[in-house]
């Protein structure tokens, strides 16, 4: 594997509508490739059970997101179901810099922004096979009531409908098959020439 050290890191953006799969998929990533580092959000929603403040996300009230948001700390931000999250410029910044890759699970509306400030990134859509199958994922996790899932439906066909601009769209129907799909455009994406230049000047040095 090629030292992810000797090069600035890469960061991966991976964005789905709620129900897709997206959480299972990236911590298989995670698990796959030791080096690859998830990045951590900044979020106002309660802590969950069995979630960990510095882990799962960085849990801050209102007042210290606005504070950050007005110091222009983030990097992006979105309202998700009432909720803030963020990410901040230095974890982007920081891991680029030390050659560390860069894994960033996120939302539509803060992949958008991402899009025209890091034009180097690698952004990855995570598609339902079909829109019956995202509902019935859905009522499935006995989580939300009717309103909220149709709302979440809603969402996901403007989401998806706009996807055309993500550099891979990956379709999870068989979660083995979007993962190894995933981890090939991970090992692509780190062979890329201009990526590896010193791998070169290693061999004609």
């Amino acid at each position: 594997m090629n030292d992810v050290r000797a090069r600035e890191g890469i960061l991966f953006i991976v964005s789905a509508p709620s129900g897709a799969g997206k959480t299972s998929l990236c911590r298989e990533l995670i698990d796959t490739f030791p080096e690859l580092r998830q990045s951590v959000s900044f979020a106002t929603r309660p802590i969950r059970p069995g979630e960990r403040d510095g882990v799962d996300y960085h849990f801050v009230d209102e007042s210290v997101f606005a504070a950050m948001k007005e110091q222009r700390e983030f990097a992006e931000w979105a309202t998700v179901h009432g909720n803030l999250y963020g990410t901040t410029l230095k974890t982007i910044e920081d891991a680029a810099q030390q050659g560390v890759d860069l894994l960033l699970d996120i939302d539509f509306q803060g992949a958008a922004q991402l899009k025209t400030s890091c034009r180097q990134g690698v952004f990855i859509f995570i598609l339902p096979p079909d829109m019956a199958e995202l509902e019935r994922r859905l009522r499935s996790r006995g989580t939300d009531g009717g309103g909220v899932i149709e709302r979440r439906l809603a969402t996901a066909r403007e989401e998806i409908s706009q996807a055309i601009w993500y550099d891979y769209l990956v379709v999870n129907d068989d979660f083995t098959v979007a993962s190894n799909t995933l981890k090939a455009i991970i090992m692509a994406e780190r062979c890329r020439s201009h990526r590896t230049a010193q791998i070169l000047n290693s061999i004609i040095t």
